[in-house]
């Protein structure tokens, strides 16, 4: 018995339509009947029917069976596609159906399969396959391929007369950043309308053209073209993605002075611009007149108050979200790794899980973060765990963070696995794993690895370099620190960042050179901070060195820098020189100041829970001898 729709108008409609083609011994209009169809369970029993009379090879039936299935809102674009492979000679219509089905989503590359294939059996696109298929090559961002079709329309003399072609051509070169070929389409258009100019606007609007987008706003105008929605949300985007406030409240002024009806999408562009622009009252205010708001308003307002660091507010607008898809959930667990709740973002993950909400490649980047910064190495295994067992293909910064999170959590040689493993791998890639490498005392890996990014032909950046000169200075490399120091500005061209300077000044410093590491604050291209002082203060402790401490401590008094730590440092370096009536006036200078070394936090995993404590703390003392105990029943 079919399954029929529980309307009962549906019901009755549908009885009677199936009872007359199932008892009827006359030929029923079939096309007719598919036209009909309210569900993919209906269109089966037709085309059963189809099939039993005989009539599977009427290409006019069966192109309406492939059409419902592709294009319906109660369709299925695989079983198309099932019926597609079926047809021993399908038309061009047919074609062009499942083209148009395949143009968009993820599955939009078979719309270029499809299109090859047309032309391989001799079949002559037209000017309803292009547009599709630009769409396809567009979302692929097929560059090679788009071009390619644009010759083949070009040959076929279909590019300069119709409009919808040239308009597809104009959205293919704008989505792949190819702004120029868009605008020369454009300009050769003997007749524009509002799509054309909207994609035109919409390119230039994606690359951060934004004089280029708003003085082809102005040109649409004196044109006579009417804006639309549309238009308004891509100028809109322009100012977010600039953080230009003033040109989306003249966006703004035009909508309401003009009237222009505002919809939800336009709506949730202006919140989206007011609140990545800084102005959270007014992204307040929209936000709150809003009689429509879907999921992408309140995602938009949780990460308007994220960017603000107003967690409670955040919270509260999840909490209420009527419905809640990936992105918000994404939004929220951001909010919270950006402001340093990281153990509240494992947790919302796990709230995630439990829903119906599939996380995606974004939400275990976010997680994995929040495992790195708390050092949490068993939660890391579980979450790379279920990244294995949910069949995610990790992408190149997906795998960045396994390999940065295992570094941090002290599995090095995981996250050495896994960067030997990745199929492909960026300058962020060798970053990683060569800073992994050189924290963890393994430098002269790290430096093999730099020469084999070197040899591979890709181009070392300032965060390489910091990486390289901490692995020499922890396997004490003086020469090798030099001639990669040099290397950078001479041969890599690269400017030196107060990091680099920390790391050659505590290179020559650990090996007593602190002659030459104050040569080398002399000639700093930047201003000398707490790092670089507190850097050389550390070597004149390890060499007991008291003239150059005077001297830094000269130094810091002139820039008055109030920091507690450098001067508990200047104050032992005195003592442990016996200088007695040194370290007392470092003591009452710092009185005066009112300073104190901030107390350090450190933290530990038993039983898979990672805990922190501080000097004295009390909190904690269960803990602590639960895990002397076990340390000591390992022991024994």
């Amino acid at each position: 018995m079919l399954k029929l729709s529980k309307h009962p108008t549906v019901i009755s409609r549908c009885k009677h339509t199936f009872s007359l083609f199932l008892h009827t011994s006359t030929a029923p209009n079939f096309d007719h009947l598919i036209e009909k169809c309210s569900s993919m369970s209906h269109l089966k029993a037709l085309q059963a029917q189809i099939t039993i009379r005989g009539l599977a090879g009427d290409a006019v039936s069966v192109s309406k069976l492939v059409s419902f299935c592709a294009l319906s809102a109660s369709g299925d674009l695989h079983y198309a596609h099932y019926l597609f492979e079926k047809i021993t000679q399908p038309n061009r219509h047919i074609y062009n159906t499942l083209i148009r089905a395949f143009s968009c989503g993820r599955s939009s590359d078979k719309a270029i399969f499809l299109y090859l294939k047309m032309v391989r059996f001799g079949i002559s696109p037209n000017e309803f396959t292009f547009p599709s298929l630009l769409k396809a090559c567009a979302f692929q961002k097929a560059c090679v391929e788009g071009i390619s079709v644009h010759l083949q329309a070009l040959k076929l003399g279909f590019s300069e007369s119709y409009v919808m072609v040239q308009n597809g051509f104009i959205n293919f070169y704008a989505s792949c950043g190819m702004i120029e070929c868009a605008r020369k389409v454009f300009d050769r258009m003997e007749f524009t309308n509002l799509v054309s100019w909207n994609s035109m606007i919409n390119g230039y609007a994606k690359v951060g053209l934004w004089e280029e987008a708003f003085l082809l706003f102005g040109g649409m105008r004196e044109d006579g073209i009417e804006p639309n929605g549309r238009t308004f949300v891509s100028l809109l985007s322009v100012s977010s993605r600039i953080y230009d406030v003033e040109l989306g409240k003249f966006v703004h002024w035009y909508i309401e002075i003009n009237g222009a009806p505002s919809d939800t999408h336009m709506q949730n562009a202006l919140l989206d611009m007011y609140a990545k622009c800084g102005h959270l009252q007014m992204a307040e205010a929209i936000f709150r007149r809003m009689a429509d708001k879907n999921v992408v308003s309140w995602t938009s307002m949780v990460s308007a108050y994220a960017k603000h660091g107003l967690i409670e507010p955040a919270e509260i607008v999840f909490n209420w979200m009527p419905v809640k898809n990936v992105i918000s959930w994404n939004s929220m667990i951001s909010c919270y790794l950006q402001n340093g709740y990281y153990k509240e973002s494992l947790e919302l993950f796990y709230r995630m899980c439990g829903s119906c909400v599939i996380p995606d490649e974004t939400t275990m980047t976010s997680v994995l973060s929040s495992c790195s910064q708390l050092g949490d190495l068993v939660q890391g295994k579980k979450l790379h765990d279920y990244l294995r067992d949910s069949g995610i293909r990790p992408s190149v910064t997906l795998c960045n963070v396994l390999v940065d999170m295992y570094a941090k959590c002290g599995s090095v040689q995981e996250a050495l696995d896994i960067f030997l493993n990745m199929p492909g791998k960026n300058t962020v890639s060798w970053n990683t794993i060569i800073n992994a490498l050189a924290s963890h005392g393994s430098g002269h890996r790290a430096i093999e690895l730099f020469q084999e990014m070197d040899a591979s032909g890709m181009q070392p950046d300032a965060v390489t370099f910091s990486g390289l000169l901490s692995a020499c200075c922890h396997c004490g490399l003086v020469e090798t620190g030099r001639y990669y120091f040099s290397k950078m500005s001479q041969v890599y061209k690269i400017h030196y960042d107060i990091e680099h300077y920390a790391c050659m000044i505590d290179i020559l410093g650990r090996q007593g050179l602190l002659k030459e590491a104050v040569e080398v604050i002399g000639k700093m291209s930047v201003k000398p901070d707490i790092v670089i002082w507190g850097t050389l203060l550390g070597a004149c402790r390890i060499h007991q060195n008291v003239p150059i401490a005077r001297l830094v401590l000269k130094q810091i008094l002139e820039v008055e820098t109030y920091a507690g730590g450098l001067y508990v440092l200047i104050s032992n370096i005195f003592s442990e020189a016996q200088q007695w009536e040194e370290m007392r006036k470092m003591r009452i200078l710092m009185k005066d100041y009112g300073l104190r070394k901030n107390d350090a936090v450190s933290s530990i995993e038993v039983e898979g829970r990672v805990s922190e404590f501080m000097v004295d703390d009390k909190k904690h003392e269960g803990l602590i001898s639960s895990t002397r105990r076990s340390t000591s029943s390992r022991i024994t």
